[in-house]
């Protein structure tokens, strides 16, 4: 089960597509977190998710909000996918352990080894305020975070 809106967010540390360390502490008291999680790079609705992301990211990357992407993939996919995507945001791997930070947030599908679509909008406090949890199918609405993101 996914985490609910008004609980602590569980803080991470995971390598993002340049080999480098970030953990969700790391904004505390500086940004928001639009957090999402996605099930694999190079697919068809992962793609459009993310380049949909990149194409308005200064709603999702500035002063105040910092986005973060998430997926079972290893580091050097996820490289080469924000390379052959143009994604400039951190593409997280929760590799390995597999799926650890997925669980800890409850969008791990243990029967299909990845992430389903959630996202949690986190405050500056490091409190969810607000969350989506989709299927594999199903496309979110970035215009949903960007009028969560307006309530903070």
């Amino acid at each position: 089960m996914a985490i609910e809106v008004g609980a602590k967010a569980p803080d991470f540390e995971l390598k993002n597509q340049h080999g480098e360390s970030v953990r969700l502490s790391d904004f505390r008291g500086e940004k928001n977190v639009v957090l999402l999680f996605y099930p694999f790079a190079f697919t068809g609705v992962c793609t459009g998710e993310l380049c949909a992301l990149r194409d308005e990211l200064p709603k999702f990357v500035n002063d105040e909000v910092q986005l973060l992407a998430v997926s079972n993939d290893a580091p050097f996919s996820l490289r080469v996918f924000a390379e052959q995507e143009g994604l400039e945001y951190p593409l997280l791997s929760d590799f390995w352990p597999h799926g650890e930070t997925s669980r800890a947030y409850g969008v791990f599908d243990e029967e299909k080894g990845c992430a389903v679509r959630g996202t949690f909008v986190i405050d500056k406090e490091g409190v969810v305020r607000w969350t989506v949890v989709n299927g594999l199918p199903d496309a979110r609405d970035l215009n949903d975070y960007v009028k969560a993101l307006e309530t903070l």
